[in-house]
């Protein structure tokens, strides 16, 4: 069993990373770490309000049983070296500075920002890019480290990027619009968005969340040459919202396909998709990356988020696109907080496990 630390463990992510990791077969969680205010204290009562004694946990109360006696550690004096691989739920700016820390001795996975746009570090989704995780080796060479850096993608960036590789690798792309409904949870809960502000309402700008979409899509799309990620030579263009919906990103998308394709060809590209490298065997692999629904109501957050256990894209709604050169348009669902957060974080740690890249001597 290789031995895990989650930082930002007392957070909404660092909670759904425990989710993803209690009784797994691979990763043994051994250190739990936060700031300050929580170090010293057992995990569940660092989970406790000060002031009102509410129980902010979010998730099962098996998989809280199962930790809440260990004590939290101080994130920034965390000893990396006691761990086989770093989990981090941490805001960018402080990742900004932890990160490196750990990566110097450790594999770091991240749900952060932070380095996602550095040149010599992958964003890795298993079956979509994971032949970029041969970049690895290259960051560690120019950083001086023992360990990397991997973060994953921003939540909005992971659907999308699903449904198109099948379209790139079948068709090539030109252009795409994307069109987000974004779901609560991916605000968190603290500050999160208002509750007055969200009722019968939608939120028509999320700061930062276009650019990231945008820039991260070309990214993971892109081809891995000799040192480095040529992005996709793709025009991507974003609008984000945010709706009055728990969990589950929906997302409207109309393509500009690199050559004509009817409806049943594209269909087929997305049913027979079997990854760029298989993804099977991984412990957190769905039956399938992609569900493809030819129900016009579907999908649905309350009904297909937990597909394939929120870890499959389900798509729908495929009609064509007329105002775009060989354009199909459709609906796509994932879910944040699962495929999006930290059991995708886990997804990729096990591919790199298997891939030799982490526990391998």
């Amino acid at each position: 069993m290789l031995r895990a630390a989650i930082v930002g463990a007392t957070g909404i992510v660092g909670q759904q990373f425990l989710e993803a990791l209690v009784n797994h077969p691979q990763i043994r969680v051994e250190g739990l770490a936060a700031s300050a205010r929580s170090a010293g204290k057992r995990y569940g009562e660092a989970l406790r309000d000060p002031q009102t004694g509410s129980l902010r946990w979010y998730g099962a109360f098996d998989v809280l049983a199962a930790v809440e006696d260990m004590v939290v550690e101080d994130a920034s004096e965390l000893d990396p070296r006691r761990f086989d691989v770093i989990f981090t739920a941490i805001e960018a700016d402080e990742a900004r500075t932890l990160e490196p820390r750990y990566a110097a001795e450790t594999p770091v996975i991240s749900t952060a920002s932070a380095f996602r746009y550095e040149n010599d570090v992958p964003i890795l989704i298993p079956g979509i890019n994971s032949t970029h995780a041969r970049l690895l080796p290259v960051q560690q060479r120019n950083r001086g480290w023992k360990g990397f850096i991997v973060p994953i993608p921003n939540c909005t960036t992971t659907g999308l990027v699903i449904t198109l590789k099948p379209l790139l690798d079948r068709f090539g792309l030109r252009s795409l619009i994307m069109t987000s409904m974004q779901a609560l949870s991916g605000a968190g809960r603290s500050p999160g968005v208002p509750s007055m502000d969200i009722l019968d309402n939608i939120i028509p700008f999320i700061p930062k969340e276009e650019g990231k979409v945008e820039v991260e899509t070309r990214k993971i799309l892109g081809k891995l040459e000799g040192e480095a990620i040529t992005p996709a030579d793709v025009v991507v263009s974003a609008t984000c919202t945010r709706v009055n919906v728990m969990d589950g990103h929906t997302e409207t998308v109309s393509v500009s396909l690199g050559r004509k394709a009817d409806l049943d060809e594209v269909m087929d590209a997305w049913r027979t998709f079997a990854g760029d490298v298989p993804v099977a065997d991984l412990p957190s692999a769905p039956p399938s990356l992609i569900h493809v629904s030819t129900d016009p109501y579907r999908p649905q957050p309350r009904l297909d988020r937990d597909t394939g256990g929120g870890m499959t894209t389900v798509v729908g709604r495929l009609r064509p696109e007329p105002v775009l050169p060989d354009g199909v348009k459709y609906i796509l669902l994932s879910h944040n907080t699962k495929m999006g957060a930290a059991k995708g974080a886990v997804f990729v740690a096990e591919m790199l496990i298997r891939d030799g890249y982490i526990g391998g001597n």
